[in-house]
């Protein structure tokens, strides 16, 4: 498998001691905010706000100061973790190689959890709206997020489930808008911070975010329990519309390998320094968790 790439590492670290420390501070009730702090602290890639430095860092900003956008993409992909764990969702049991937070908690105190988070998210991307530009990396975190975004995914890989009509148009539709769109936005709230054009960060975000769900599908039926750390198989299970059930392991392995292509080909037209992006395509595309 192929390794992160090496600044990873100082993202991560750096937005792990934002995170403890947020997480130190938390005002709710007792239960919640054990709820709350579970999940976020169960682990993970960390991919949004590692996305979000590193793009922040390619165009020469104080990435280590923007601290409240970075928390507010992970509580959003949290609170959907969360949601998309619980019996009428998904119905997993496990998350990162942990009980899911519905069987920690109860269906009841997993799904105010992740409203929590969600709210908490908008608390922290208002108190980041210090100017124009983070304004506007908060309106686009909330337009990923919301029903013309994340939400709107989720909604049409539920209505697909054993939809045998379900082709390649809703499957490009899941896959941009219940992945894709949280794994471009970090790096469009980037570039509206330091004042770039979003287009080509857009480009590539998406492709990347394609790329991320491809092979978690992939994955699904071809990877280790152990190492994803969730039950697998359920996509089958379920008859999830997914790459796979569509065009068989072989050709979406092939897609996939396309993808990473044109992801790196996409960087072309990204300003600063692309090496880590780059990377990254090859480590999302061979990872095996």
């Amino acid at each position: 498998m192929s390794a992160l790439p090496a600044k990873y590492d100082t993202y991560l670290a750096a937005f792990e001691r934002i995170l403890a420390n947020y997480c130190a501070g938390m005002g709710s009730p007792l239960g919640l905010a054990e709820g709350m702090r579970y999940s976020l602290l169960a682990g993970g890639k960390r991919i949004r706000p590692v996305l979000f430095f590193a793009a922040l860092d390619a165009f020469g900003c104080r990435w280590g100061e923007e601290r409240e956008l970075a928390l507010a993409l992970e509580c959003i992909h949290t609170y959907s973790l969360i949601h998309d764990d619980l019996p009428a969702m998904d119905n997993d049991d496990l998350r990162r190689g942990k009980p899911s937070n519905h069987k920690k908690f109860g269906e009841g105190n997993a799904i105010l959890a992740g409203d929590a988070l969600l709210s908490e998210a908008f608390t922290l991307a208002m108190t980041a709206a210090k100017d124009e530009p983070h304004r506007r990396a908060g309106e686009i975190l909330s337009r990923a997020a919301g029903a013309e975004g994340m939400v709107a995914g989720q909604f049409m890989d539920l209505a697909c489930e054993n939809d045998r009509a379900a082709g390649e148009g809703e499957l490009a539709f899941i896959y941009e808008n219940k992945t894709a769109q949280l794994i471009r936005a970090p790096l469009m709230m980037a570039s509206a911070i330091a004042g770039k054009d979003e287009a080509p960060m857009k480009e590539f975000g998406t492709a990347l975010g394609v790329l991320f769900q491809m092979t978690d599908d992939i994955l699904d039926v071809k990877g280790e329990s152990v190492k994803m750390g969730k039950t697998l198989g359920k996509d089958e299970e379920e008859n999830k519309l997914t790459c796979v059930r569509i065009y068989g392991l072989a050709e979406a392995e092939r897609r996939a390998d396309e993808l990473a292509r044109r992801c790196r080909e996409s960087l072309t037209y990204v300003e600063g320094e692309t090496k880590f992006f780059a990377e990254l395509v090859t480590y999302v595309r061979e990872r095996d968790r």
